[in-house]
């Protein structure tokens, strides 16, 4: 159902009065104005910007009535031209209101609906050449939202953008989680950091800065918890956001792009008219609203492909991460070793197996180089109802996009994991949709690793069922980045822009002082129900089952893991603070799914079971057992009977967590 109503249409020539929308709930407003020095609010700096009679355009953003985001600049920097946005005047006002519900083949919810009130400003320079662009903005009751678009005109043959100076003054020094990295060209694997804004203009007493990658999320004390992202990446570079005041008292931030590769002093080059990305501020008076936010997909365009029925989330096994052991328990890259896991997918019921890195070389992804034999496995896990899904590297699918694709639609391929990107400027983007696009056409979906953050793309091109871009399982297996503090992290930072491929599964579990990395038969620090849990917090529509085989049998506890699913209908965040600790409910069908963990903090949570509908339900639950602060791998397995009037206790050891599967009872 889509519902799109004008609500407004009114010319506005040399006025400063701020344009304002709010959500539909009335809880969140965005408004735009122009300002000059002499009308600038109090405490807002304008240095740098030239004076003119209409001024410097400006947002800013209240939460039930309180300053979120003080007065902040909007401005982009073109090549050999002066700054857009620095001198304007808005000639055209205008409003609307959408109201849309859309259906997603896979991720946190089935249903999303997109309701909002919507703003058009028509902005033109004060003096000559009088260049024109527009502002468009969206007021949900969980974000706002806006997006520079630059028409066709006389004075603009075509559009170089050197800098977008984006400002986010947020009112107070938020406490922020955020991810610091060190340049344009990272895989975003690292932690996110718990530190004031401030921390990130002045380290050691001096002037200094931090690159740092979305989401960042914050909370604003008294205000809101808020997060900066972006949506509708096509034709752009990735923003990143730094603090530029270099001073103990600065706590704002503004925008800084991905330069190209090959042309550094350009962030996009592009024909007109052009759109910028939309830029969104997730707000909720609790972190888990966040998480629970369709804002990301909602600003995307609609599905590019008609037809999905080929497209299906589940879970996979997966060689590489355990040390690709085979039915001995030794190493083995071979044909034989995936054999051996196909049979585990399929008597474990899952519809896929991924062969990681080394069945081709990086630079020629066609050619099998001998030890584990592509189309042979596809047709050994055919009739077993397994599909086999591929490693590639960047550096090849650059190359053989086109004849590779083709290749393995030929083979019966079901999909392909990208790895090694490790870059989002505006070419990086375009290998995104190119790879979204061409796979599609081959009926193969993709997993991206070694990537940018997600920006819900996935709307557009369902057939993109991830993205790596986060701290993962996999660190395990050298350090201990891996751990419950950073796994109770994520669901509130990196989760936030949408699916993450963590590759959870570890069941050598272990204490903090046990832990030893290593890379075959890996442990993993916290407890089973801890990563048991994982399964039920994370989205991952092609979930990975990490461990060997072997690490599996004869587990009861394996049971969750063989019937949670890997994609949901639904999806609420029942309780939860950054890096403390979360809890989770998930629907899929008529089944609800309970997932929590804990950081190292000894925990114990009550948790009101009103989100089931009326009825009773059988409550199939995997929690810590008593001596699992010392002994991880033990879990208590317990059935009770449950309804929405009931409430449980969910006790969690240090590292600990809960899993629990909540399904109609049987009459």
């Amino acid at each position: 159902m889509r519902l799109i109503s004008f609500l407004s249409a009114v010319l506005v020539f040399g006025t400063a009065a701020a344009q304002t929308i709010t959500s539909p709930d009335q809880h969140l407003t965005i408004a735009f104005q122009t300002v000059t020095p002499a009308t600038a609010s109090p405490g807002q700096s304008l240095t740098g910007l030239p004076p003119s009679p209409q001024g410097q355009l400006v947002y800013r953003v209240t939460f039930h009535g309180k300053e979120l985001v003080e007065s902040s600049a909007l401005r982009l920097e073109l090549r050999d031209q002066p700054a857009l946005g620095t001198a304007v005047r808005i000639v055209n006002v205008s409003t609307s209101s959408i109201d849309e519900t859309y259906r997603l083949p896979h991720g946190k919810t089935s249903t999303a609906r997109d309701h909002c009130q919507a703003l058009r400003l028509d902005l033109e320079e004060t003096a000559p050449p009088a260049r024109k662009f527009i502002v468009e903005a969206r007021a949900y009751n969980d974000a706002v939202a806006f997006r520079y678009v630059i028409p066709a005109q006389p004075g603009l043959s075509e559009y170089v953008l050197t800098r977008e100076a984006t400002e986010f003054r947020i009112a107070k020094d938020p406490i922020t989680y955020a991810l610091v990295l060190p340049n344009y060209r990272s895989m975003y694997e690292s932690e996110f950091l718990k530190l004031p804004a401030s921390a990130f203009s002045n380290q050691g007493g001096v002037k200094s800065s931090s690159l740092i990658g979305l989401p960042l999320l914050m909370e604003v004390p008294g205000v809101a918890w808020a997060a900066i992202t972006e949506a509708d990446m096509r034709g752009n570079a990735a923003m990143y956001l730094e603090n530029p005041s270099g001073s103990w008292a600065g706590h704002y931030f503004e925008s800084r792009l991905a330069p190209q590769v090959e042309d550094p002093a350009v962030a996009v080059r592009s024909t007109l008219p052009h759109n910028s990305p939309w830029r969104i501020i997730l707000v909720g008076t609790e972190p888990g609203r966040l998480i629970e936010s369709t804002v990301i997909t909602n600003l995307n365009p609609p599905p590019a492909i008609s037809d999905i029925s080929w497209i299906h989330p589940g879970k996979a096994s997966w060689d590489w991460w355990n040390g690709s052991q085979g039915r001995d328990g030794k190493p083995a890259f071979t044909t034989e070793t995936m054999k051996y896991y196909v049979d585990f997918s399929a008597h474990s019921g899952f519809p896929y197996m991924l062969v990681d890195a080394g069945w081709s070389s990086l630079d020629n992804i066609t050619r099998i180089n001998g030890r584990v034999d592509v189309p042979e496995l596809v047709n050994y896990a055919a009739p077993k109802n397994v599909r086999i899904w591929i490693w590639l590297h960047y550096r090849g699918v650059v190359k053989q996009m086109e004849e590779a694709f083709a290749i393995y639609e030929k083979w019966g391929v079901a999909g392909m994991k990208i790895d090694f990107i490790e870059r989002d400027d505006q070419a990086g983007i375009d290998f995104y949709y190119k790879v979204a696009e061409c796979a599609a056409r081959h009926h193969l979906m993709v997993d991206f690793h070694g990537s940018t953050k997600p920006t819900g793309m996935e709307r557009t091109w369902p057939n993109v069922m991830g993205y790596e871009a986060v701290l993962g399982m996999e660190q395990s297996k050298a350090g201990a980045r891996d751990n419950p503090d950073s796994h109770v992290t994520l669901p509130f930072t990196r989760m936030l822009t949408g699916l993450m491929d963590y590759t959870p599964g570890g069941f050598e579990n272990a204490t903090k002082a046990d832990f030893v990395p290593r890379g075959l038969a890996p442990m993993v620090m916290g407890t089973r129900a801890h990563h048991l849990a994982m399964y039920a917090v994370y989205d991952a529509p092609v979930q990975m089952v990490a461990d060997s085989p072997a690490a599996y049998r004869d587990q009861p506890s394996f049971e969750f893991i063989r019937s949670v699913p890997a994609s949901w209908d639904e999806s609420k965040v029942l309780a939860g603070l950054p890096g403390e600790f979360i809890v989770m409910s998930r629907r899929h069908g008529n089944e609800w799914f309970l997932g929590a963990m804990t950081n190292w903090t000894q925990r114990e949570v009550e948790i009101p079971l009103s989100f089931l509908p009326s009825g009773s339900f059988t409550a199939e639950i995997y929690a810590d057992a008593a001596d699992s602060a010392t002994s991880p791998k033990n879990i208590s397995i317990r059935k009770q009977g449950v309804d929405r009037a009931k409430t449980l206790k969910l006790s969690m050891a240090p590292g600990g967590g809960y899993a629990a599967r909540l399904a109609p009872a049987k009459p």
